[in-house]
């Protein structure tokens, strides 16, 4: 009887130790980027100062100077179903505040990810200018380019 007893502890002690590793490897979800309370929306008025949205929102996520002065307030969340895939975008907010030629606001508009593409913030790659060829056709492309004599 008590061997069966520590059998079963021994199962079941194997199971919560198999669900606790199994657990590192679920998945999450994560919030990046500044999400302005309410309160802190309604200071943000069509004709308030630029100070008055560094105040109520504090800096930007980005700007914009074409046509006139634009403060970008960008927020993401991503979901990753298992510790070790990549993660995807489910929601975006941008929080858009434009500026006239005085620097006050002239129109504030929000922008969920329906509204236009993914903006990435975080990214893992550096873009380089020209192109981007592979180690086969850099190869071909080696092949019958002859150098002027004296050069190397």
């Amino acid at each position: 009887m008590q061997s069966k007893r520590r059998h079963s502890f021994a199962i079941a002690g194997l199971a919560i130790v198999a669900g606790l590793g199994l657990a590192g490897c679920m998945g999450e979800t994560l919030q990046r980027g500044y999400i302005p309370s309410e309160t802190a929306l309604q200071q943000v008025q069509v004709g308030a100062p630029r100070e008055q949205v560094f105040i109520a929102l504090g800096t930007p996520s980005t700007t914009a100077d074409f046509g006139g002065e634009v403060f970008y307030y960008i927020s993401q969340k991503t979901n990753r179903p298992v510790a070790f895939m990549n993660s995807r975008v489910i929601d975006q907010t941008v929080l858009a505040v434009y500026f006239d030629e005085n620097g006050q606001v002239s129109q504030v508009s929000n922008y969920g990810l329906e509204d236009g593409q993914i903006i990435d913030l975080v990214s893992r790659i550096t873009p380089t200018g020209g192109k981007d060829f592979s180690f086969i056709s850099q190869l071909f492309s080696a092949t019958g380019v002859v150098l002027p004599t004296g050069e190397q």
